[in-house]
């Protein structure tokens, strides 16, 4: 279990040093990790805003999304620089409240994206709406098993990537609800943890496909149990018997698609969420009123659709165009 440190009074207090906002220019992007083709969307799109409206956008990140110490302490030290704001991630919803209450208390705007945490303290939050996705991912499932079988029945599992998180637990719920709403003859006959590593789906879904020889489907909540996934079903070659969706894309991920290891991809739009979040924080930086949760949506990616414009700009961050004065996010 990862030792998550104590938010210190020391910590807060030199977060409190002189309240009042330096004449800064930066905007520290802190994302769950740096080594995530995911996150590299989410960069690269906060990257461009910096561009495009003329701020100095410094990104940030631990190693890996399990580190939640190594997170509180990047946003600690972001904090002590007095930036024009934050714009975070949060890597765990519980561990990551009291940090952001004291950005908030030091007077720094801080915009969460993607994932949320345990507070109200934030100026604006850019997500998925993840229930809702999650509930699109079941959609997406019960018809590739109906194209595959036939029929929509069978046992199915599930591969979370790690417990605690917002974004996650929120998708896994979705799923669940939809399928007993929806879909009562498909049954979840496993729900196991991935620890955010590929390589351990991988071993996990071999586990889950031997003890469960009539499973019909199974869904990754994100972007690393997709790979681990879609590697278990290509390996032992029943992309044809196992219907797949996966969270998020990568190049891996939307090669196991065209071989039909994997038979579609839930997309958010990250690339969205690294550059309206950098917006949104330029906006509430001057004191602009934005609204507190903002859906940038999510979309069901298959064989069919996949070459069409607006999936290949969501596939694709180098084809991605945005008109920086009508983002579409009600700010």
């Amino acid at each position: 279990m990862t030792q998550v440190k104590k938010f210190t009074a020391a910590a807060l207090g030199t977060l409190l040093l002189g309240t009042a906002l330096a004449q800064s220019k930066d905007i520290i992007v802190i994302v769950k990790a740096t080594n995530s083709p995911y996150w590299q969307i989410v960069l690269s799109g906060a990257k461009q805003a910096g561009k495009d409206y003329g701020v100095n956008v410094i990104a940030q990140g631990a190693a890996a999304e399990s580190d939640i110490a190594g997170q509180i302490s990047i946003l600690e030290n972001a904090a002590a620089r007095k930036p024009m704001a934050i714009v975070i991630s949060p890597t765990a919803n519980d561990p990551l409240g009291a940090p952001i209450d004291a950005v908030a208390a030091a007077k720094i705007p801080l915009i969460m994206i993607d994932s949320g945490a345990k507070t109200t303290a934030y100026t604006s939050f850019l997500t998925t709406n993840n229930v809702a996705a999650g509930a699109l991912a079941a959609d997406a499932l019960a018809a590739d098993i109906k194209a595959h079988t036939g029929k929509i029945e069978g046992n199915v599992a599930i591969m979370t990537s790690l417990p605690g998180v917002g974004s996650l637990t929120a998708r896994d719920k979705g799923f669940k609800d939809q399928l007993a709403k929806k879909y009562p003859g498909l049954k979840v006959v496993a729900n196991r943890i991935g620890d955010d590593d590929a390589t351990k789906a991988l071993s996990v879904m071999l586990d889950i496909m031997s003890a469960n020889p009539n499973l019909v489907g199974v869904f990754a909540d994100n972007l690393t149990m997709g790979v681990g996934v879609g590697k278990a079903l290509e390996e032992q070659k029943l992309g044809d018997k196992v219907s797949a969706v996966s969270f998020d894309s990568s190049d891996q991920l939307v090669t196991y698609l065209k071989n039909g290891a994997i038979d579609s991809l839930i997309i958010q739009d990250p690339y969205m969420m690294g550059y309206g979040g950098v917006r949104a924080a330029m906006l509430a930086a001057s004191g602009s009123k934005l609204p507190k949760d903002v859906d940038t949506g999510a979309y069901s990616v298959t064989l069919k659709n996949m070459n069409s414009a607006q999936i290949q700009g969501l596939l694709d961050s180098s084809k991605r165009k945005i008109d920086k004065n009508k983002l579409g996010l009600g700010f």
